[in-house]
């Protein structure tokens, strides 16, 4: 075999069809078409058109609202822990954190972080860093003993845009 020897497959590059090309093409006059009306002619879109009813889309009830600023957090509860701990699949002297929660498999999805949840019983003294926690749920790790540590609030992007504006202001003003 050469290289100047090989060639696709019968049939396996098919030529688009060329409409409007004259009565012998096949495709020719009308160019698949058919006669007169709106959708003969260019620059029509009526994709969600019923004639005239109302469209279904419009016809059916609109709910929620999707938080464009919402956080995805995982969501513990105590009681799932404890049952880890328990069963020794969570280690107690260490901290317990997003990374923990999720090799013990308890801790699903959530790109923002964790947060934990009060519901069960609780006995463990536990070191948690979460990113978020429930009152109910700081209250019951703190009488067993354990501690919950939060990260530091960092700013939003439109707390530094407007910090960034006042300190260029200021500049401004000493010249």
């Amino acid at each position: 075999m050469k290289l100047n020897d090989i060639r696709d497959n019968e049939g396996a590059r098919k030529e688009r069809m060329r409409v409007g090309r004259g009565i012998g093409s096949g495709k020719g006059k009308t160019a698949g078409r058919g006669m007169k009306g709106q959708k003969s002619r260019s620059g029509v879109a009526i994709k969600g058109f019923e004639g005239g009813q109302m469209p279904l889309h419009m016809r059916l009830p609109k709910r929620g609202f999707n938080n464009p600023f919402g956080k995805d957090f995982a969501e513990v509860n105590l009681g799932m822990v404890q049952k880890l701990v328990d069963a020794g699949k969570l280690d107690a002297k260490a901290v317990i954190d997003h990374a923990a929660l999720q090799a013990a498999g308890v801790a699903r999805g959530g790109k923002d972080g964790v947060r934990l949840l009060g519901k069960g019983e609780f006995s463990a003294k536990l070191t948690f860093k979460v990113d978020g926690v429930s009152a109910g749920a700081r209250a019951a790790v703190e009488k067993a003993g354990g501690s919950v540590e939060l990260p530091a609030a960092q700013p939003s992007e439109h707390e530094k845009k407007t910090a960034r504006r006042e300190v260029n202001k200021a500049a401004s003003k000493k010249k």
